[in-house]
């Protein structure tokens, strides 16, 4: 493939566990994408192998951001606050942790401003998808989520969704279950809307999969300009899933 027939894609949140797994994959099929990541610091740069491509900046201030987003044609973001286990917990004494947000690291600073000034700085490079992956349970506003470190990321992470969802970009929201450090591509995949799966049995993914299904996204009209839940079936149970132009098939939901 000639590089003008490759999309340039930029992962944010390059540096966090699922972020990571998403460049790594994009640049592994260098044959159809021109891979860039974002991360915050030059210590993330140096844990995903410090490449000419990382750019680091902070999303929190929309000057430093500019510069890795110029040229692109798509935009993930997979960039998230979170929270911190306050220190001193004993799970042999029972109760619950207390978890709390570093100062300028809270949700509303990070999944909110932080997003926004994503957003905004790709609508005026002229990028052509946004793909931002949130969480399910943004329906709730009771949701335990909200609750950790007084953050209510669920609803700074909403409040960005529609934000996009209002840009005028074409954009894929994808809103993960629970995140788990497994293997990628042995489950089956569920798409939903409006946290019903969170009343079913299946409300987990890994990682490996947000990463595979964002990055599917960017292939196929189906995807854009829709909103989805996303979990997956226990290993065993169910197909696989290989099919992404069908997966994408089945949402109507655009928010």
């Amino acid at each position: 493939m000639s590089d003008s027939s490759k999309i340039t894609v930029l992962v944010t949140g390059a540096g966090g566990r699922t972020g990571q797994i998403a460049y790594r994959r994009l640049k592994e099929r260098s044959d159809k994408y021109i891979t860039r990541g974002l991360v915050r610091t030059p210590e993330s740069k140096e844990k995903i192998g410090g490449a000419d491509d990382v750019h680091v900046g902070d999303i929190r201030n929309s000057d430093s951001i500019v510069s890795a987003i110029q040229g692109i044609d798509a935009l993930i973001i997979l960039t998230s606050a979170v929270p911190k286990m306050k220190p001193g917990f004993d799970p042999a004494k029972g109760g619950r942790p207390e978890f709390f947000f570093e100062d300028g690291a809270y949700p509303e600073q990070v999944d909110w401003i932080g997003q926004k000034n994503q957003i905004d700085a790709a609508k005026a490079a002229g990028v052509k998808h946004i793909v931002l992956v949130g969480s399910m349970g943004g329906t709730n506003a009771n949701h335990p989520l909200n609750s950790l470190g007084n953050g209510n990321i669920l609803i700074w992470k909403r409040k960005a969704e529609q934000y996009l969802a209002d840009s005028g970009i074409p954009y894929t929201i994808i809103r993960a279950g629970g995140l788990q450090d497994k293997e990628g591509g042995l489950r089956e995949l569920l798409v939903g809307k409006d946290d019903e799966l969170l009343n079913t049995e299946t409300r987990t993914i890994p990682r490996a999969d947000v990463a595979e299904v964002s990055i599917q996204s960017l292939n196929f009209e189906e995807a854009k300009f829709k909103a989805f839940d996303l979990a997956s079936k226990p290993e065993g149970s169910g197909t696989p899933t290989k099919d992404f132009k069908a997966l994408f098939s089945q949402i109507t939901a655009r928010f």
